[in-house]
């Protein structure tokens, strides 16, 4: 049994990795400040004796004895990270420098979730962990992904000034239950939108092109990574490489919900990356992992999801 620090826990990844750890019989603390995540995504969790939540901010200095950190804490959706660009980047900045600390004074192991959007609008295809990417600096994204660019390199400045143990991995799109109905994730909004009959809002021409990751497939590669040797510190992607472009995946929703929804095209959002898709032989060799629920299952089970959820709302829409 380790003591494990999940920050960010109350999110959507963030909840399904306190649920894994918590399963394998790990101590597990949650920590999370409910800015984007929600104490309703943990609250089955509570009756567990090896489980505890904390409300906090990752900006501020924390003091904790842990084994191994998971540094989930920071808005991952373009919805809420363009209205807080300076909270999101604070959290990416000065949330790892707070958490490498406590690492560097417990001996604690770090692993920092990264993310596709350092890679920017890709300029390569598929993205390997060689290519430093294609990024607006001073874009309205430019809060989470330079946040994210500036977190890995201090995590990896100090692997080598202090002897830290970091691991960090580049998650790409993750998709399943606990998805946030309001954060303008692509899965989420064809959902809802579908369920309640309303336009499939397609930006662009729907020709831009996403991989989609089931979330318990992307956390088992956490808990790889994690589990990994100590000369394993990446950085390492986590995706599922299967891509599909935006309009083959509204498509494919309204026709898995017996949707009556039209398709509705809008103007392309700035910076909006075109191309995403990981190459995962790194993770493959290193990690020995992969993903394996396949796009239809993973789906299904996600709109079981939100039918179950929302099922007042929608039959009162």
């Amino acid at each position: 049994m380790r003591r494990i620090l999940v920050t960010g826990g109350a999110g959507f990844i963030g909840s399904h990795l306190c649920e894994r750890l918590v399963r394998d019989g790990h101590d597990v603390v949650c920590l999370d400040n409910y800015f984007t995540g929600a104490k309703s995504n943990v609250e089955h969790l509570l009756g567990y004796p090896n489980f505890e939540i904390m409300r906090f901010d990752v900006r501020e200095p924390i003091k904790i004895e842990v084994d191994q950190i998971y540094n989930l804490a920071c808005p991952a959706s373009p919805v809420h990270y363009q209205t807080q660009p300076v909270r999101t980047v604070e959290t990416s900045v000065m949330g790892a420098v707070n958490l490498l600390r406590l690492a560097r004074e417990t001996g604690a192991i770090v692993l920092q979730a990264s993310t596709s959007e350092v890679y920017g609008d890709a300029q390569v295809q598929p993205q390997d962990e060689t290519y430093y990417g294609h990024v607006n600096p001073i874009g309205i994204r430019a809060c989470y992904d330079e946040g994210k660019r500036c977190a890995e390199t201090i995590c990896f400045d100090y692997h080598r000034q202090y002897g830290v143990r970091v691991k960090v991995v580049r998650i790409f799109n993750t998709y399943g239950p606990r998805l946030a109905p309001g954060d303008g994730r692509v899965v989420s909004n064809f959902i809802l939108q579908a369920l309640r009959n309303k336009p499939i809002t397609v930006y662009g021409d729907g020709s831009q092109t996403r991989s989609l990751c089931y979330v318990d497939d992307l956390v088992g590669g956490l808990v790889a990574m994690m589990e990994s040797p100590d000369e394993v510190t990446g950085p390492i992607n986590l995706g599922n490489p299967g891509e599909y472009t935006v309009l083959e995946l509204a498509e494919k929703i309204i026709a898995m919900t017996g949707s009556k929804s039209q398709i509705e095209y809008r103007e392309l959002p700035q910076d909006d990356p075109q191309k995403r898709r990981p190459d995962i032989t790194r993770a493959a060799e290193v990690l020995k992992w992969r993903p394996h629920i396949e796009l239809d299952i993973g789906l299904a089970r996600t709109i079981g999801y939100f039918r179950r959820q929302f099922q007042l709302e929608l039959d009162v829409a």
